[in-house]
């Protein structure tokens, strides 16, 4: 075996990556925090909308299993993979539905006690999805009405946040 001669070169170069190692390693911890916290925003950020999770206008063309089709490409589902009891999908255009938030009609919102809830002066086409089979996301089977009514959201100083109920 030959002799491994060593030079002040590679015991520099030996001291550059043993500080570099632990600097590396945690640019790449960073890294991947990051990328992990820019999936979980983007999942959160557009699964939460009102527009994302409640309005389809124009009204997609899948009339026949319209609840069950919408369901899955929107991933409308409750806690724990749950399969939501029921759905409902407005059919009016985002600037009608944001003009709720300006309705003379408010009132105190059923589930919270300080929140207020604005009411539609106009009924809005909807779609209801009623829960027929199923428990667990995806295998959820909907029954679908159609129904004309008046909507109830929560706001904020940007437009509607959350869909409340529907009052025919």
């Amino acid at each position: 075996m030959l002799p491994v001669r060593t030079t002040a070169k590679t015991q520099g170069l030996a001291a550059d990556v043993k500080g570099i190692s632990p600097m590396m390693i945690l640019m790449v911890i960073i890294y991947l925090m990051l990328l992990f916290w820019e999936n979980e925003q983007n999942e959160e950020g557009e699964e939460s909308t009102i527009e994302h999770l409640h309005v389809d206008y124009p009204q997609s063309d899948s009339l026949v299993r319209y609840c069950n089709h919408m369901v899955l490409q929107r991933v409308i589902r409750g806690p724990d993979n749950t399969c939501k009891k029921e759905h409902v999908f407005i059919h009016e255009r985002p600037r009608n539905i944001n003009s709720v938030c300006t309705s003379p009609k408010k009132m105190t919102c059923e589930n919270h006690s300080s929140t207020l809830c604005f009411q539609s002066l106009t009924k809005f086409k909807m779609t209801v999805c009623q829960l027929i089979g199923g428990t667990r996301y995806p295998a959820c089977r909907y029954h679908i009405s159609s129904v004309e009514g008046f909507i109830v959201v929560t706001c904020d100083d940007v437009g509607p946040v959350t869909f409340q109920r529907y009052v025919k």
